[in-house]
Protein backbone atom coordinates (compact mmCIF):
# COMPACT_ATOMS: atom_id res chain seq x y z
CA UNK A 1 0.00 0.00 0.00
CA UNK A 2 1.53 3.47 -1.08
CA UNK A 3 0.06 7.48 -0.65
CA UNK A 4 -0.79 6.43 -4.53
CA UNK A 5 -3.02 4.17 -3.77
CA UNK A 6 -6.19 6.27 -3.74
CA UNK A 7 -4.94 8.76 -6.63
CA UNK A 8 -6.35 6.40 -9.54
CA UNK A 9 -9.59 6.35 -8.44
CA UNK A 10 -9.88 10.28 -7.86
CA UNK A 11 -8.47 10.98 -11.28
CA UNK A 12 -11.29 8.86 -12.42
CA UNK A 13 -13.69 11.11 -11.42
CA UNK A 14 -14.26 9.51 -7.48
CA UNK A 15 -15.73 11.66 -4.96
CA UNK A 16 -14.94 9.62 -2.00
CA UNK A 17 -12.35 6.28 -2.15
CA UNK A 18 -13.05 3.69 0.63
CA UNK A 19 -10.25 1.20 1.00
CA UNK A 20 -11.38 -2.70 2.30
CA UNK A 21 -8.45 -5.27 3.05
CA UNK A 22 -9.15 -9.06 3.90
CA UNK A 23 -6.24 -8.90 6.01
CA UNK A 24 -5.37 -6.79 9.42
CA UNK A 25 -2.97 -4.18 9.21
CA UNK A 26 0.97 -5.61 8.68
CA UNK A 27 2.97 -4.18 11.15
CA UNK A 28 5.61 -6.40 11.66
CA UNK A 29 8.20 -8.15 9.70
CA UNK A 30 8.15 -11.84 8.84
CA UNK A 31 11.46 -13.73 10.09
CA UNK A 32 10.79 -17.02 8.70
CA UNK A 33 11.42 -16.96 5.06
CA UNK A 34 9.29 -14.36 3.38
CA UNK A 35 11.20 -11.41 2.19
CA UNK A 36 9.10 -8.56 3.48
CA UNK A 37 9.98 -4.94 3.60
CA UNK A 38 11.31 -3.34 6.75
CA UNK A 39 9.29 -2.35 9.48
CA UNK A 40 10.34 1.30 8.72
CA UNK A 41 8.35 0.99 5.34
CA UNK A 42 5.40 -0.66 6.39
CA UNK A 43 2.65 1.44 6.13
CA UNK A 44 0.60 0.33 9.35
CA UNK A 45 3.70 -0.16 11.24
CA UNK A 46 2.96 2.42 14.18
CA UNK A 47 -0.17 4.03 12.21
CA UNK A 48 -3.69 3.51 13.56
CA UNK A 49 -6.30 2.86 10.65
CA UNK A 50 -7.10 6.55 10.05
CA UNK A 51 -3.63 7.21 10.20
CA UNK A 52 -3.04 4.50 7.43
CA UNK A 53 -6.45 6.04 5.47
CA UNK A 54 -5.17 9.38 6.14
CA UNK A 55 -1.51 8.84 4.98
CA UNK A 56 -3.05 6.55 1.29
CA UNK A 57 -5.26 9.08 0.78
CA UNK A 58 -8.86 7.29 1.75
CA UNK A 59 -11.80 8.42 3.00
CA UNK A 60 -12.74 5.39 4.86
CA UNK A 61 -10.37 2.37 5.62
CA UNK A 62 -11.21 -1.09 7.14
CA UNK A 63 -9.51 -4.24 7.81
CA UNK A 64 -9.94 -8.01 8.59
CA UNK A 65 -9.75 -8.60 12.78
CA UNK A 66 -6.99 -11.12 13.03
CA UNK A 67 -9.61 -13.11 15.16
CA UNK A 68 -12.03 -13.31 12.60
CA UNK A 69 -8.85 -14.22 10.15
CA UNK A 70 -7.92 -16.47 12.52
CA UNK A 71 -11.49 -18.19 12.54
CA UNK A 72 -12.22 -17.80 8.75
CA UNK A 73 -8.73 -19.93 8.78
CA UNK A 74 -10.04 -22.64 10.99
CA UNK A 75 -12.94 -24.92 10.43
CA UNK A 76 -14.25 -28.00 12.67
CA UNK A 77 -12.21 -30.66 10.95
CA UNK A 78 -9.09 -28.21 11.60
CA UNK A 79 -5.76 -30.09 13.14
CA UNK A 80 -4.31 -26.80 12.59
CA UNK A 81 -4.18 -25.26 16.61
CA UNK A 82 -2.27 -22.27 15.53
CA UNK A 83 -0.74 -20.65 13.13
CA UNK A 84 1.87 -17.90 12.80
CA UNK A 85 0.53 -14.41 12.19
CA UNK A 86 3.13 -12.86 13.38
CA UNK A 87 3.08 -10.49 11.06
CA UNK A 88 -0.24 -8.83 11.91
CA UNK A 89 0.36 -9.29 15.91
CA UNK A 90 4.43 -9.02 16.75
CA UNK A 91 3.67 -12.23 18.35
CA UNK A 92 6.42 -14.81 17.19
CA UNK A 93 5.39 -18.47 17.35
CA UNK A 94 9.31 -19.75 17.79
CA UNK A 95 9.66 -17.24 20.89
CA UNK A 96 13.33 -16.60 20.26
CA UNK A 97 12.46 -12.91 18.30
CA UNK A 98 14.48 -10.37 20.14
CA UNK A 99 14.34 -6.75 19.45
CA UNK A 100 17.74 -6.50 18.73
CA UNK A 101 16.93 -9.45 16.00
CA UNK A 102 14.22 -7.18 14.67
CA UNK A 103 16.38 -3.88 15.09
CA UNK A 104 19.06 -6.14 12.61
CA UNK A 105 16.70 -7.13 10.18
CA UNK A 106 15.53 -3.90 9.46
CA UNK A 107 19.15 -2.41 9.23
CA UNK A 108 20.00 -5.46 6.53
CA UNK A 109 16.18 -5.59 4.96
CA UNK A 110 15.31 -1.71 4.35
CA UNK A 111 15.69 -0.80 0.83
CA UNK A 112 18.00 2.14 1.69
CA UNK A 113 20.49 -1.01 2.54
CA UNK A 114 20.06 -2.42 -0.48
CA UNK A 115 20.43 -0.02 -2.81
CA UNK A 116 23.79 0.98 -0.86
CA UNK A 117 24.74 -3.14 -1.45
CA UNK A 118 23.93 -2.47 -5.38
CA UNK A 119 26.01 0.30 -5.44
CA UNK A 120 28.76 -1.08 -3.77
CA UNK A 121 28.61 -3.92 -6.15
CA UNK A 122 28.61 -1.50 -9.03
CA UNK A 123 31.36 0.73 -8.24
CA UNK A 124 29.67 3.92 -8.04
CA UNK A 125 29.63 5.85 -5.09
CA UNK A 126 27.18 7.24 -3.31
CA UNK A 127 26.49 11.03 -2.71
CA UNK A 128 24.36 12.17 0.28
CA UNK A 129 21.19 14.77 -0.27
CA UNK A 130 21.63 16.45 2.99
Amino acid sequence: MTRSCAAPPREAGAKKVYFASAAPPVRFPNVYGIDMPATSELVAAGRSADEVGQFIGADWLVYQELDDLVAACQHDDAKIEEFDASCFSGEYVTGDVTFEYLDRLQRVRSDEARNLRRLARSGLKAISSS
